[in-house]
């Protein structure tokens, strides 16, 4: 007689300790996920329950082994990082995120924070941040990196005067804007979005026209700064 099948789930919490947090490791660089997940296995209390490249499989893998924290890149290519951040937000509001990214600047930062993340800490901070932002975000706490200013962040977030231009962007356009910064053709942004090209080069005029700039070049500065693409390192 057959055994009964086990589900990955439960083989992944099978050798959890007692009140182990659960953390679910996102992100598109093999070697980086590697040593994240290595100084994570260093932390007591802390089980990798499962690990993806990011994008849109990451709501599946929440899912499947629903974790307590994910720990996102948010910069992956065809994909806008924000909208995923927020819809995780909203699907799995008990989930709490913490921003893995090269990214040290306060408005992303805020951008980040705004769509839903709890933590926020730059590739380039220290390791022992890590598990300083694990077991604070685990305890309901915020946390950013030493890479960023809090009180600049704060100040930030709070002040209504502060408002951030990406903003004024539809997700249409925030989405044109990111596969424009990546390196995309008219006809290849047209074809994965599954508009036509007259509509793409619209969505990027308008873009223009509404972050005041003037051309392809500023366009990848600007999705760059913001945080919507990321050079690698």
């Amino acid at each position: 007689m057959a055994e009964p099948s086990v589900s990955r789930e439960s083989l992944a919490k099978a050798d959890q300790p007692p009140n182990a947090i659960r953390v679910l490791l996102a992100d598109r660089h093999t070697l980086v996920r590697a040593g994240i997940r290595a100084l994570l296995e260093q932390i007591d209390e802390v089980k990798v329950v499962a690990e993806g490249t990011g994008g849109r499989p990451t709501l599946e893998l929440i899912e499947e082994f629903d974790p307590h924290i994910l720990l996102l890149d948010l910069t992956m290519r065809g994909h806008n990082g924000l909208e995923l951040l927020r819809e995780i937000a909203n699907k799995f509001p008990d989930v709490r995120v913490i921003v893995l990214t090269l990214q040290d600047n306060e408005e992303f930062a805020g951008l980040a924070l705004r769509a839903g993340a709890s933590g926020f800490i730059s590739k380039k901070g220290a390791s022992n941040e890590l598990e300083l932002a694990v077991k604070a975000v685990a305890k309901g706490e915020e946390y950013l990196g030493s890479e960023v200013s809090k009180l600049a962040t704060l100040k930030y977030l709070k002040s209504a005067a502060s408002a951030i231009v990406l903003n004024v962007l539809t997700d249409r356009q925030r989405e044109v804007l990111q596969m424009i910064a990546e390196g995309h053709t008219t006809k290849e942004i047209a074809r994965r979005l599954n508009i036509s090209v007259k509509t793409v080069e619209s969505h990027r005029a308008q873009t223009m026209e509404r972050l005041n700039i003037h051309d392809v070049v500023g366009l990848v500065r600007y999705a760059i700064k913001t945080g919507l693409v990321e050079i690698d390192q």
